[in-house]
């Protein structure tokens, strides 16, 4: 027995399977965080993996109606399909396969997903990972903001065995430094990875990480199995983890440094205090996050 696995990689915490839910009118989604068993892992506050679902040709796009967010920002990757976005801040843009939108609401907006409307027309399958990712309380009440991140702005590095690759979403990673702009220190990977493929990562000790399992089937550290929806959970007592495929596997990488402030949430609202809540949502209903004209 290797007796140096524990001090070599970063120690497994858990493995968690996701809750099934339904988001909206038309989402599927299978959902690790928050749960029973894991409220965040900081700054990450939300994992929501929306299919691969299959969506019926139809006149009526589905999705996420308007529905507002506060303090925090939401992080949409693409992997099958095409979603429609818009808010109240001003922001709208279609994403597809590859492409991330990185949304910071920040002061307050109304937010609406719904399926692209070619893709509604033509049906399909749709894949997605959203992210909610928490503000330091400084930034909270920042103006929103939209990242329209497309697939091709995202630099991608081969594995050192070459049996995948890697996409720099945020942060930096082997001196790749991803599109995205963020106001805590993360660094945000998809990993496509091929059959038998093995990869160290390394990413800073203080860093929280965590592997969301998109599709496929891996061992963590040499002998802990995890596969598709599950998420890894992991410590701080090394900067290394392995990865080996025992499939074909997409993995995402979530790791940044913890943002140790006081967390009070409600809803779509993430602040600070319980005084923050009761303001964003005065502001909610007074209008304050702006709204929608009707679709023509």
């Amino acid at each position: 027995m290797d007796t140096t696995l524990a001090t070599t990689y970063r120690r497994i915490f858990q493995v968690i399977d996701g809750n099934k839910k339904a988001v909206g009118d038309g989402f599927q989604v299978t959902s690790p965080m928050p749960g029973p068993r894991i409220r965040q892992l900081s700054p990450f506050l939300l994992i929501d993996h929306i299919g691969p679902m299959t969506v019926a040709p139809s006149d009526k796009p589905l999705g996420s109606p308007p529905h507002p967010h506060r303090g925090f920002e939401t992080v949409t990757i693409m992997y099958q399909g095409v979603l429609a976005h818009r808010d109240t801040a001003g922001h709208q843009g279609n994403i597809g396969p590859g492409d991330v939108q990185w949304m910071t609401a920040g002061a307050g907006l109304m937010h609406e997903e719904l399926y692209e409307k070619e893709f509604t027309r033509q049906g399909g399958t749709l894949e997605v990972v959203q992210l909610w990712v928490n503000m330091p309380k400084k930034d909270k009440m920042a103006p929103p903001n939209y990242q329209d991140i497309p697939s091709a702005a995202i630099k991608t590095l081969p594995t050192p065995d070459g049996k995948g690759t890697i996409r720099v979403i945020a942060g930096s990673y082997e001196g790749v430094r991803g599109p995205a702009t963020t106001f805590s220190p993360i660094t945000m990977l998809d990993l496509h990875l091929a059959k038998g493929g093995e990869l160290t990562l390394n990413l800073p000790a203080d860093y929280n990480v965590g592997l969301y399992i998109v599709k496929g089937d891996v061992l963590i550290n040499g002998d802990r199995p995890a596969t598709t929806k599950q998420f890894v959970v992991l410590g701080w007592d090394s900067s290394a983890t392995s990865i080996t495929c025992q499939e074909d596997s997409i993995v995402l990488v979530l790791a940044g440094e913890p943002i140790e402030e006081p967390l009070a949430t409600y809803g779509p609202f993430v602040m600070n205090t319980n005084k923050e809540l009761v303001q964003a949502i005065a502001d909610f209903e007074s209008g304050a996050m702006g709204k929608f004209e009707d679709h023509d």
